[in-house]
């Protein structure tokens, strides 16, 4: 018993992780109807590009930051590149393709000159030694840091959609950006700051899941991106405490399935999990069915 209540706090951490990113794949979509394919990748290149300051002396809150950052304009520049061009084309699906193929070139540019090893990464708030006790059950203190801020961090946001300007903006876009346009409203500024908080929030999901493995490597980011489109699906895509429980739901599943079977058993049942809601509730568990003009 301890051992499956151990696991799954451990699956909420990274479930809580799952919902963050599939939160900034929400992000993306509310303005322009559109996923990153390659923001695996540009979470990754956040990871890296922490690692690689720290491990060069910088102090870890600046490396952090510079992450960070540097995941925010890969963001802005993928919706210049790949997904701007393809709006402009009535129909169009080409955002897809391009999208995956940038975040198959940032992940070259750095295998290339960074190598193909992993990199050690290092501690952020708390060392993998630290424990707490939980009636009588030792978890790693990491895991419920990483519980708490991804939790915090998604809960802002939404507050921050619900309340504010900007959030009230993004809402109008997702519901009618013709008619947002015609009321003057700049939709270029809000597509590339939307994008450039996705790729920050992506930024940090990837320090904070680097934080629990202790390594980066130039294929960090593609499972992550995996589970968290399928934890966006699972909860209801575009609905971010769908997206969280339906992260919360995959992680669990994902490390219970993995400590007493395999990881890759792991995968497979998470999977599983994302056709059986599919078939039976296609808008996923938090989602509502859209009514369609005949």
């Amino acid at each position: 018993m301890r051992f499956t209540i151990t696991l799954a706090v451990a699956g909420l951490s990274v479930g809580s992780i799952y919902a963050l990113i599939a939160v900034t794949l929400n992000l993306t979509f509310w303005t322009t109807r559109t996923v990153n394919f390659g923001q695996g990748a540009i979470l990754m290149l956040c990871t890296m590009a922490t690692a690689v300051a720290a491990r060069s002396g910088v102090p870890i809150w600046l490396a952090g930051t510079v992450g960070i950052l540097a995941s925010a304009l890969a963001m802005v520049i993928a919706e210049r590149v790949c997904v701007l061009p393809a709006s402009k084309v009535g129909g169009s699906m080409g955002w897809a393709v391009s999208t995956l193929g940038f975040g198959i070139l940032i992940q070259g540019i750095v295998s290339k000159y960074l190598g193909n090893q992993a990199v050690a990464f290092p501690d952020v708030v708390l060392d993998a030694a630290q424990f707490v006790d939980l009636f009588g059950i030792r978890i790693g203190a990491q895991y419920l840091v990483v519980f708490a801020f991804s939790l915090t961090v998604i809960a802002l946001l939404d507050l921050a959609i619900r309340y504010t300007v900007w959030g009230r903006v993004v809402q109008a876009v997702a519901q009618d950006p013709e008619l947002t346009r015609v009321f003057g409203v700049p939709m270029r500024r809000v597509v590339v700051v939307s994008f450039a908080l996705s790729g920050a929030m992506a930024g940090v999901a990837g320090i904070l899941t680097a934080q629990i493995i202790g390594t980066v490597d130039p294929a960090f980011g593609f499972s992550l991106l995996i589970s968290g489109f399928v934890a966006s699906i699972v909860g209801g895509f575009g609905r971010n405490w769908g997206a969280l429980l339906g992260g919360l739901v995959i992680g669990v599943i994902e490390q219970v399935v993995g400590g007493y079977v395999s990881t890759a058993a792991g995968h497979g049942v998470s999977l599983a999990v994302l056709m059986v809601v599919l078939a039976v509730r296609p808008q996923g568990l938090l989602g509502r069915a859209e009514a369609v003009k005949a």
